[in-house]
């Protein structure tokens, strides 16, 4: 069907559904809207890889948050998921999950999206830089005569005791893994207080890390990949529009006395249907 008549059948549907007084009408005619919105969106039936921590691991809270976004997604777009997140991993495990996603499911994957970071902020992991420069010799001809000129060049930083080395390293293994595949990033969302144990005290964003930064430095550094490496990157810290250190919207979050960090299935759903919009922009090729 021509995305121009799914959106007339959306904007009729949608009318349906305000119109309708009977609850089984109303829910089959939302079913109906989100099939049809699926129908012209360019991840519908795709086989996608997830790469995260908790936010992601399918096990993280599974009695209280058995849905997380990619269920979601899942549900929306008949996605067929690829998980490999797992609780607590920073973004040096990244290379290590991307493997596991090549060894398994090879050239079958068409997209890949990786949710990491809030926990190199919360370890205290230096941000560092993007690049290591050096001094050396080339061989150039600058409207003239070819010449030997000594210049300044630089190349990826691969420190993985930095968040930007992590990233770097990360990054270019995932561009060799998957080199014609579509890879994108999502920024960590907001994170306010979480307990889990005496030994897992997380205070909110308010606070310096260990390492003495703050929280959107290392949501930046992720939005900065996207320019260094050329891989795009959707900012869940903004668009998701959903921020525990305001009081009234601690209900998008798992429990507002322990657990504030990992969204609960309103935040979930919230997520799925912020990515659904954003990936519609980006192709699979």
């Amino acid at each position: 069907m021509h995305c121009k008549t799914i959106t007339l059948l959306l904007a009729v549907l949608t009318f349906a559904n305000v119109a309708a007084q009977d609850g089984r009408h109303e829910a089959a005619t939302t079913r109906q809207a989100a099939q049809a919105q699926a129908a012209c969106h360019p991840w519908q039936g795709k086989r996608v890889g997830f790469i995260g921590d908790s936010m992601t691991d399918p096990k993280n809270n599974q009695a209280d948050i058995p849905r997380k976004y990619w269920h979601y997604l899942q549900q929306m777009l008949a996605i067929e998921p690829y998980v490999y997140g797992k609780s607590g991993r920073q973004w040096d495990d990244v290379p290590r999950q991307a493997g596991l996603l090549a060894s398994e499911h090879g050239d079958s994957v068409d997209a890949v999206i990786v949710f990491i970071g809030t926990n190199d902020f919360n370890a205290g992991v230096p941000i560092g830089r993007w690049y290591d420069e050096t001094e050396d010799t080339v061989t150039a001809a600058v409207h003239g005569e070819k010449k030997t000129y000594t210049r300044k060049r630089r190349a990826y930083s691969v420190d993985a005791s930095t968040l930007k080395g992590r990233i770097n390293i990360a990054i270019m293994k995932l561009k060799t893994l998957f080199p014609d595949k579509q890879t994108v990033l999502l920024t960590p969302i907001h994170r306010a207080a979480a307990t889990f144990g005496e030994t897992n005290i997380q205070p909110d964003e308010s606070w310096q890390n260990l390492c003495g930064e703050y929280f959107d430095a290392y949501v930046e550094a992720i939005k900065e990949a996207g320019n260094v490496w050329g891989i795009p990157v959707i900012d869940l810290n903004s668009l998701s529009g959903i921020n525990p250190m305001v009081t009234a919207q601690q209900q998008f979050f798992h429990d507002k006395n322990t657990d504030l960090l990992h969204p609960g299935d309103k935040g979930q759903l919230r997520l799925a249907q912020t990515l659904v919009r954003q990936l519609s922009v980006l192709p699979v090729f």
